[in-house]
């Protein structure tokens, strides 16, 4: 006899994130869940984002961290609500821990939350949070065959944002190798290339979040 242990925390999971997408539907916010590996630029990619959106929706963000506040006072310097969550040890944000973050923010005033998950490639897939929409963040330092070591993720993301552009000559990366492992895992997802902290390629990126959230509202 085998027994299923996860089957039954992602049971309860797959409720409670029913539950909060019906109040995200009914606020009319859109929750975008950041995926990626530690040192990818998830908080740079925030705060390009951020900057690119702000004069149009109101933006929260929820930080996901094992330990520490680090990112969150980033995020809170720019005037913008964040709310930190310290999983203590564990790999991923559950629907819960969203729920309770969402109750420390003013809902009826927010059009985007900007869910930055916990650090990992495997872990934080098969959580739904609720959200509209899962992306992922690779940076090229990472190396051109993570789709291939980590499929889940990739197929699993609505599109995917390769970052620290402008470093591919100095760690050799095979754009177009990683972009045809992408395209067999997942043939719909948009690869949007960007340099976060120089501004390069964050107009695409945006835009394609502008119309998830503008599908969203309508």
């Amino acid at each position: 006899m085998k027994i299923d242990l996860k089957q039954p925390i992602l049971d309860k999971n797959d409720r409670l994130a029913a539950d909060n997408r019906v109040l995200f539907k009914e606020k009319g916010v859109f929750v975008l869940d950041l995926l990626a590996s530690p040192g990818s630029g998830k908080t740079s990619t925030i705060l390009a984002t951020i900057e690119a959106l702000r004069d149009e929706y109101n933006i929260a963000v929820i930080e996901g961290d094992i330990a520490s506040n680090v990112d969150a006072e980033r995020i809170s310097a720019q005037g913008i609500a964040a709310v930190q969550i310290n999983t203590g040890g564990a790999c991923h944000l559950e629907s819960d821990m969203i729920r309770r973050a969402v109750d420390a923010l003013d809902l009826d005033n927010l059009d985007l939350i900007i869910v930055e998950n916990v650090g990992n490639l495997v872990c934080p897939t098969d959580f739904d949070l609720g959200e509209g929409a899962k992306v992922m963040i690779l940076s090229v330092p990472e190396g051109d065959d993570k789709p291939l070591k980590y499929p889940g993720v990739f197929q699993a993301s609505e599109a995917i944002i390769l970052n620290k552009v402008d470093t591919m000559e100095v760690f050799n990366f095979n754009e177009q190798a990683f972009r045809d492992a992408v395209t067999q895992l997942n043939p719909a997802a948009p690869i949007f290339p960007i340099s976060a902290t120089k501004g390069a390629g964050v107009d695409e990126w945006a835009d394609w979040l502008r119309a998830k959230i503008e599908a969203f509202r309508a």
